[in-house]
């Protein structure tokens, strides 16, 4: 273990995806980090009942696959040695656009699909393996401690089995997920945060993995991914279906106040009811596949943190334990990587002084800048479901995007630029540069007839 670490011990409250981001991150600054996980998991575990989301497709953007490369350096190749292919976005994706498909050109931004299974299970292992970091595993955390000045200075847990027991900590990072009790352990200290802002998405996933051929057999298809979004009010049904590790398919179907069969005649049913064919062809060719799930979920939540006046120093809440966003998107796991890389470079500066005071309350503030961006992504799309409830700024980004589309699947270059602000890698202005925006504002649309979706709640058979 090393020790010329600025500082000494961290906590981190939960060890899924953005614990385990956080804890690599932890480890150059920190002499000790400690993972307090309440499953229980060892470095062979994947999904985990805490993260049951992880059953279903991930989507990992070019911004987050940088991202982690950064952090795990030889993580993209370990992961396509697995299988895990890595292809342009543009090339490698038969994406259905509401209007149309999406052309099949170069975009010059690479993407790798996986299984969120394989991605935890890679990452824990290389987490644990760094000297600075022990898992502590079946150990519900309970509360936090606080010093004379109010300050946090550890956390209170009790292990499945055992007696309760107070670990002391410089920092405390709460990752627990979208169940976080933050919000009560504050209250508990006299601390008020204003009520989360909530959207509901009403959407449920169905989900299986399944057999892909050898990417050299004549019967693979020319694509890694098959996408059909949902888009409302006229595209209620859709799905994604992507090539994964160890020569699978990961498939989610999703639907808005709808569920998807989990039974295989109505699951191959419900994909043929889209208007990608590419989902249920390769459903109807599987001829070994794993369990199916179902998923719902997936309500858009923002714990507003970032405006409590009286935030505690030696506290970060990140990751699900703030905001959750509708998976539909494919944000959650970029979003996450990006506020690692937040605290990375606020733990940067602040290493030069040595002190830690002051780093929690501009993190949350920071971190509530950050999350404007994917949130309004999320939730303007999901509130033009609701006729009753339909912001102007909703409306007006249901417009432009409508446009944008039709737009896009005959323009090359317009949709390489909307693929890369969908990445992270473009910031959003650029679908509103002049020469963007002219060819929006003056392309033709013509709604397309669709197929005729059975009523919510019925299937296809």
């Amino acid at each position: 273990m090393k020790t010329d670490r600025p500082w000494g011990k961290a906590v981190v409250i939960g060890g899924s995806y953005a614990g385990l981001v956080t804890a690599r991150v932890l480890a150059d600054y920190f002499t000790e980090v400690v993972l307090v996980e309440r499953d229980a998991v060892d470095e062979d575990t994947g999904t985990h009942p805490g993260a049951p989301q992880g059953y279903h497709a991930h989507a990992m953007l070019a911004k987050g696959g940088e991202i982690l490369e950064r952090l795990f350096p030889g993580l993209r190749k370990e992961l396509q040695d697995a299988g895990a292919p890595v292809f342009d976005y543009g090339e490698g994706i038969d994406f259905l656009l509401p209007v149309g498909l999406a052309p099949r050109k170069r975009t010059g931004v690479r993407i790798q699909t996986f299984t969120r299974d394989e991605l935890e299970r890679r990452l824990r292992r290389k987490v644990l393996a760094l000297p600075e970091v022990r898992l502590m595993p079946s150990t519900p955390c309970t509360g936090l401690t606080r010093d004379p000045s109010g300050r946090v200075s550890g956390v209170t847990c009790r292990p499945l089995g055992g007696d309760p027991a107070d670990i002391p900590a410089d920092l405390v990072v709460d990752a627990s997920g979208r169940t976080s009790a933050l919000t009560d352990w504050l209250d508990g200290m006299g601390i008020s945060v204003p009520p989360k802002r909530t959207v509901k998405a009403k959407v449920t996933y169905t989900s299986m993995n399944f057999d892909r051929p050898e990417e050299s057999h004549p019967g693979h298809p020319d694509f890694y991914l098959a996408y059909q979004m949902l888009f409302a009010p006229r595209v209620p049904r859709a799905g994604a279906l992507l090539a994964v590790e160890r020569n699978r398919w990961t498939c989610s179907l999703f639907a808005f106040q709808d569920q998807p069969p989990t039974d295989d005649k109505g699951y191959l049913a419900f994909a043929e009811s889209l208007d990608n064919p590419r989902l249920a062809e390769q459903i109807g060719r599987r001829t070994v596949q794993e369990p199916t799930y179902r998923y719902t979920n997936v309500d858009n939540q923002w714990r507003l943190y970032h405006t409590v006046k009286d935030w505690p120093d030696r506290l970060i809440a990140l990751g699900d334990a703030v905001c959750v966003f509708n998976p539909v998107y494919g944000q959650g796991l970029t979003v996450a990587a990006m506020e690692a890389e937040q605290l990375h470079r606020m733990l940067a500066r602040h290493s030069h002084s040595r002190r830690l005071d002051g780093l929690a309350g501009d993190f949350q503030k920071k971190l509530g800048r950050l999350l404007i961006g994917p949130w309004t992504l999320a939730t303007n799309s999901d509130l033009m479901w609701n006729p009753d409830r339909q912001p102007l700024a909703a409306r007006f980004a249901h417009w432009y995007n409508t446009r944008l589309f039709h737009t896009a699947v005959k323009d090359a270059a317009v949709w390489a630029k909307f693929v890369r602000v969908v990445n992270m890698v473009a910031s959003p202005a650029l679908l509103f540069h002049p020469a963007v925006a002219l060819k929006v504002l003056t392309t033709t649309t013509t709604l397309h007839p669709r197929r005729r979706h059975p009523a919510p709640g019925t299937h296809r058979t």
